[in-house]
């Protein structure tokens, strides 16, 4: 399935901070180790040296990946238009059939964290939330069975 291209601009800004850091901290640390360890003789048996050529690989796979990607991302900035329903980057507060309140926000599939309440606009809930309103309810499809939500506020500001 292709993943959307939106992005909000706080996730965008971390795609650009883990990509300036790979790129002028990183990579020239790992460098500069490379360069030290292959100094010392025999690469085959430097397991430093070994190491950092893998590590130089992973870092110059993950900053292709940034570069190429930040590219096609497209920052999406939420319009006053919007309140009162679902769309990328709202907060939305829902209750489950237990009675057990949730948070989340929709973002980009490139800066979704379960752990800050994000999930991604591509997910099955993501998908059902949109264009709800306050009260609708939501029938999701889970591994689980089939769950239902209602719809308890939304909001395009974060909660404090």
């Amino acid at each position: 399935m292709k993943k959307s291209n939106y992005i909000t601009r706080a996730g965008w800004d971390r795609l650009d901070k883990e990509l300036k850091f790979l790129w002028k901290d990183e990579r020239p640390k790992i460098t500069r180790s490379v360069s030290e360890a292959a100094a010392q003789g025999d690469r085959s048996e430097n397991a430093e040296y070994i190491y950092g050529k893998r590590r130089l690989r992973e870092i110059d796979r993950r900053v292709r990946f940034l570069m190429k990607r930040t590219e096609d991302l497209n920052i999406v900035y939420p319009d006053h238009q919007q309140e009162g329903r679902v769309f990328f980057g709202a907060w939305v507060t829902l209750i489950n059939e237990d009675d057990i309140e949730v948070v989340y926000r929709l973002v980009g599939p490139d800066e979704w964290d379960v752990t800050r309440g994000e999930i991604s606009i591509d997910s099955p809930m993501a998908r059902a939330l949109l264009g709800k309103a306050v009260d609708d309810e939501v029938v999701v499809k889970t591994p689980e069975g089939e769950r239902i939500f209602d719809i308890i506020s939304i909001s395009y500001k974060p909660a404090v």
